[in-house]
């Protein structure tokens, strides 16, 4: 009979010295087990810990280490609140509890000035991280990469290509369509310079400090174009009083003209890694893929063709 989760991480944080006398499950990752944790003394903290039996050895080793690096660099560079560490090893990873929040304009707008801060304060000249990252439970590959269209194609989009999952939506075509819209990328996207970037902005990540302000946890940094990381946030479900913050971003940062239209384009990195992580059911992400390449169906054959990619 399977241990329940709540015991599994109640004895990982008696492992690393926390005495737990509650754990409320959280709901919605895909990698770890969550919980609200309530200690002896009435303190609250939030823990996560990781099935060994379901992630290989290199899942294991870093990605508490990884996650916890994402959240001091988004910190300590780009001004952004995260939760506090309080414990970070391969087994186990303990945050300060953070508070739900109030989905009200001012929210949005305050989050709006906090993102728009990161990607103003934190430009660079290069894209990628200094080290992989994870997105989900599958390796996000950070490589440095002078040219951003070159990093989107090879490092957010045709990296998926290989998993099997993704292998088994997609048909020959449609992966050809993948490949011709990555060779168009310079027609489609404006340059931009790459700027640090929380990776996975999304409202499920978005949470609130005690006096309500935003605070971003689950990272998946790295340093990408701006649009890039809007696009999570525009394409996934969100609020209605979200649309305040893009009003305030653009206010703040500014967008080149058209950026609604490209927000599809910048989203098949999420919806790539939904299917390779076998969501693809709740979210439609297949269909939504296929949309977006529908315009590059059946193109005359591109570079990546004639030199035999796909064969």
């Amino acid at each position: 009979m399977s241990v329940p989760h709540e015991e599994i991480l109640t004895d990982r944080l008696r492992e690393a010295g926390y005495v737990a006398r509650k754990v409320e499950r959280a709901v919605g990752g895909v990698v770890a087990i969550a919980g609200l944790v309530t200690l002896e003394d009435g303190s609250q903290l939030f823990a996560k810990t990781l099935l060994e039996q379901e992630l290989d050895a290199e899942t294991l080793l870093d990605v508490f280490t990884v996650e916890s690096a994402g959240l001091a660099e988004l910190r300590d560079l780009g001004g952004v609140t995260t939760p506090d560490v309080l414990h970070a090893s391969p087994r186990l990873l303990v945050l300060e509890k953070m508070q739900p929040r109030r989905d009200d304009e001012h929210f949005w707008e305050r989050l709006a000035h906090m993102v728009a801060a990161l990607h103003m304060s934190t430009t660079g000249d290069r894209f990628g991280w200094h080290r992989d990252g994870w997105l989900g439970r599958l390796r996000q590959d950070n490589t440095w990469e002078q040219d951003g269209h070159t990093f989107f194609a090879e490092r957010r989009i045709l990296r998926w290509l290989s998993e099997p999952l993704v292998e088994a939506a997609f048909d020959r075509e449609d992966r050809l369509a993948l490949e011709r819209l990555c060779a168009a990328l310079p027609d489609l996207i404006p340059s931009q310079p790459p700027c640090l970037t929380h990776g996975d902005l999304w409202q499920g990540n978005i949470l609130a400090s005690g006096d309500g302000g935003p605070v971003l946890i689950d990272p998946a940094v790295s340093y990408s174009w701006p649009e890039a990381e809007l696009s999570m946030l525009w394409c996934s479900p969100r609020p209605p009083a979200s649309e305040r913050f893009f009003a305030v971003y653009q206010e703040i940062a500014g967008l080149p003209d058209g950026w609604e239209e490209r927000m599809p384009i910048l989203h098949l990195r999420e919806l790539l890694s939904i299917i390779a992580h076998d969501d693809d059911d709740d979210w439609g992400a297949a269909e939504a893929v296929r949309a977006v390449i529908t315009p590059f169906q059946g193109r005359s054959e591109t570079g990546a063709e004639r030199t035999g990619r796909l064969d």
